[in-house]
């Protein structure tokens, strides 16, 4: 008996395209849509908007995955980055439609920090456009590439535009920068991207091992010089100069030089934003690090600030900290009252 089952055309195309439906089913669709039905998200996370939907893909079309992870591991190299990813992350980025792919934007390479949690670490949306016309003009020694082409020049930007200033040397030599539509949307995807609690209680060995790290930070001397350069630099400008009409100096500012410490004090712990100091507006927001910072921490980075670069104001304690906190707390429970 011969075997004709290659010359049956029908029977061959036939068996060769159920078994592709079949493995594809298998293999792809039906793992897909469990884990799709499993990972949901996180309580507290925020659908994509279209803004942020249209910002992702100019963080992908201008190449940003290729240097910057959205994946935080379980690991102490990205300590600094946040909390370990969890799937519930990426479950916000929904698929718009059953013909429309949801790209994955975890990144293999991390060339430029992790951005999963960039926007709760750098909330200012200022800041964003400064760093993609130009990044050294917030991160001296940054190596990423310059992105003009999101921004154009106008000698008489209308009111709605958004002007971005830039200080020194780094803006044109006439007119202003004023961003585009690509600019505020790429700006709003990633001041989207917080990471949220996953209220998942750690298992033994995970709090074994965060009590340890805790016990190892606090033999270590806390150094406000090392915070200021993390956490607050980028803005501020490591000589504490600040950026002209966007992130304030620290050099002889009313609030470092203050004899109370109170004010400077509830600015690092809640944050700023928009305000004029000695005649000038300065428009760049601060993020609040009351929940980032112990209250060593803070009195730290503050006492480094008013007796650096000149300044010779009063110290501050970790009991000072601990005392404004308590006392803003009970501030706002009786005001809701």
């Amino acid at each position: 008996m011969k075997l004709n089952f290659h010359k049956n055309h029908k029977l061959l195309f036939g068996v060769i395209f159920w078994g592709f439906v079949f493995l594809s089913l298998i293999i792809a669709v039906f793992p897909a849509l469990w884990v799709q039905q499993e990972n949901k998200p996180l309580p507290a996370s925020e659908p994509m908007s279209e803004v942020e939907r249209r910002g992702m893909k100019v963080f992908i079309n201008e190449g940003c995955v290729y240097c910057h992870t959205q994946q935080v591991r379980p690991i102490a190299m990205d300590e600094n980055w946040g909390r370990p990813s969890a799937p519930g992350d990426y479950a916000r980025v929904n698929r718009p439609s059953v013909w429309r792919q949801t790209p994955a934007v975890l990144g293999s390479e991390r060339t430029g920090p992790d951005l999963s949690n960039i926007g709760k670490r750098q909330p200012s949306a200022v800041w964003h456009y400064m760093h993609l016309y130009n990044p050294r003009s917030v991160v001296e020694e940054s190596i990423m590439p310059s992105y003009p082409w999101l921004f154009k020049v106008a000698e008489n930007p209308s009111k709605n535009a958004m002007v971005v200033s830039m200080p020194g040397d780094y803006g044109p030599s006439n007119g202003k920068i004023i961003a585009t539509e690509k600019a505020k949307a790429l700006v709003a995807y990633l001041k989207s991207l917080k990471q949220v609690s996953t209220d998942a209680r750690p298992t033994a060995a995970q709090k074994a091992k965060a009590d340890s790290v805790a016990a190892q930070a606090a033999k270590k001397e806390i150094s406000g010089a090392t915070i200021y350069a993390d956490n607050c630099a980028s803005c501020h400008q490591s000589d504490g100069k600040g950026v002209q009409g966007v992130f304030p100096p620290m050099v002889d500012d009313p609030v470092v030089m203050a004899k109370d410490p109170t004010k400077h004090i509830q600015v690092v712990l809640y944050g700023l934003q928009g305000k004029t100091i000695k005649g000038t507006a300065y428009q760049g927001a601060m993020q609040p690090f009351g929940k980032l910072l112990s209250d060593e921490e803070v009195a730290a980075v503050i006492n480094h600030e008013r007796t650096s670069w000149g300044n010779d104001a009063p110290t501050v304690t970790a009991e000072d900290v601990a005392k404004v906190r308590k006392n803003d707390e009970l501030n706002k429970i009786q005001a809701e009252e």
